[in-house]
């Protein structure tokens, strides 16, 4: 089991940036696709990126595309979120998951471990 413990979160303007971090402890992260799911208040979690095990290949959701860049330093274990031009709707807590396979984590059900949250709010 892998253990995941998210950072960086916070208050933001709307056009700011915000660096999300995902530290991972137990099992290496270098065994598992990874990936970053948030949640709105009264919405149901969704799927936002994620990242192939050696990290060259990477999925978006159409929302965040062009926007939003994961990325994974396997050699620290840590995952990462860069996210530009933020909008009062990109406000959520966001989740960092450990998966199999990139494909299957795009799938709230086929997620392996999450982490606990951390709170993203952008103003308006």
């Amino acid at each position: 089991q892998v253990q995941l413990v998210e950072s960086g979160g916070g208050l933001v303007q709307a056009g700011g940036s915000l660096r999300l971090s995902c530290a991972a402890s137990g099992r290496t992260v270098s065994s598992y696709a990874m990936g970053w799911f948030r949640q709105a208040p009264g919405k149901d979690r969704e799927f936002v990126a994620v990242i192939s095990v050696r990290g060259g290949s990477t999925n978006y959701a159409d929302s965040v595309k062009g926007r939003f860049t994961i990325s994974r330093d396997n050699a620290k274990n840590t995952v990462y979120l860069q996210m530009n031009s933020l909008k009062p709707e990109d406000t959520a807590v966001y989740y960092c998951a450990a998966g199999i396979t990139r494909a299957s984590m795009t799938t709230k059900a086929n997620i392996h471990s999450w982490g606990q949250g951390t709170q993203v709010t952008v103003s308006s």
